[in-house]
């Protein structure tokens, strides 16, 4: 069994690899894909998704800036 691998060969020539500036762009770049790949699994409607998400987080936001009146019912003790 013979290896037709060039950098056990010694012919290193062939085989260039990136500088390590665009190797970690391209590793960014693929873990982006990823996490966006990821974010979207078993959503049929993406942006819908994104939406209701966004109106969650501003219902949240009204309700802490609008101070607790409570229920406005008062009791009397007698």
């Amino acid at each position: 069994m013979g290896l037709c691998l060039p950098c056990l060969n010694g012919d290193s020539s062939d085989y260039d690899q990136p500088s390590p500036e665009t190797r970690r762009r391209q590793q960014a770049e693929a873990a982006e894909r990823r996490q966006k790949e990821n974010e979207g699994r078993g959503v049929k409607d993406a942006e819908a998704l994104k939406r209701k998400q966004q109106r969650k987080e501003e219902i949240e936001k009204k309700a802490e800036a609008v101070p607790d009146s409570g229920t406005g019912l008062r009791w009397q003790v007698s």
